[in-house]
């Protein structure tokens, strides 16, 4: 997800993904812990975008 993209986001659609990307994180933790992992760069993925998303909505709310 890029800046760009994340920028044309009502609130709302900001906070919808990061509780869905949460959820995706917490799987692919589990799916570490048991070896079930196809793509580890994933979790990095998906950490960034939360906070991509967070800081986004920070400026929004701000604004």
């Amino acid at each position: 997800m890029k800046k760009q993209e994340v920028k044309k986001m009502s609130k709302d659609e900001i906070l919808k993904n990061i509780d869905k990307n949460k959820k995706d994180l917490f799987n692919f933790r589990f799916q570490k812990v048991n070896s079930q992992v196809t793509n580890p760069a994933k979790i990095g993925e998906t950490k960034k975008n939360i906070a991509r998303l967070k800081t986004i909505l920070k400026g929004k709310l701000n604004a």
